[in-house]
């Protein structure tokens, strides 16, 4: 299976959905993780070596895709692909997961995506993230805005939980963080994944 993630605004989780669903998936069958995007994240998360599956830049992907070492593929792309771009990332995968954060920038630029995917008919799904805790509603809100759109939309959500950031300044999955909250966020990705037909 192939799996893209992209968005049109940075730092809605983009690169930590992908560490974290290329792990859910690696507990399936060996999964490679493609770092697309210019600022190298992925790379720089996995740099320690301690991530459970493999992680190559785009340049080395071609060769890592044959011979069958693995059975799922994760692409972190860069954040505001080019319309063109939007094509080929949707072709190019099964499934396209667009990370959303509920606040108005974010989903101000999702709703640009949208429209063009629709067009191409294109499978994909948003995932909402860095969630903020209760009593702030924004998660609901923009979970109901989606729903409301008809607009393909995880059931699961990603909390906004430090637990991440703790995790990405080890190298590791946040199931290894050893954060107080490392099994609740690593739950988030698990129902997320779960969601995920492979």
């Amino acid at each position: 299976m192939i799996i893209t993630l992209t968005s049109f605004k940075g730092g809605v989780g983009k690169t930590t959905s992908a560490i974290h669903l290329a792990a859910f998936l690696q507990q399936q069958a060996n999964t490679l993780l493609i770092d697309g995007d210019p600022n190298g994240s992925a790379r720089q998360w996995a740099a320690p070596g301690k991530l459970p599956f493999a992680v190559a830049d785009e340049k080395q992907a071609p060769k890592l895709m044959v011979g069958g070492q693995y059975q799922h593929f994760v692409i972190d792309t860069p954040a505001r692909p080019e319309a063109t771009e939007i094509e080929s990332l949707a072709s190019g995968c099964d499934l396209l997961i667009l990370p959303c954060s509920p606040d108005a920038l974010a989903i101000g630029a999702l709703m640009q995506m949208i429209e063009p995917l629709q067009q191409l008919q294109a499978s994909f799904k948003i995932l909402l993230t860095l969630i903020p805790p209760k009593p702030s509603k924004a998660g609901d809100e923009a979970r109901e805005l989606f729903k409301e759109a008809g607009l393909p939309l995880f059931d699961a959500g990603i909390r906004r939980l430090a637990a991440f950031q703790w995790a990405s300044t080890q190298g590791v999955t946040v199931d290894a963080a050893g954060d107080k909250m490392s099994g609740i966020a690593w739950d988030c990705y698990k129902q997320v994944g779960k969601e995920i037909d492979v």
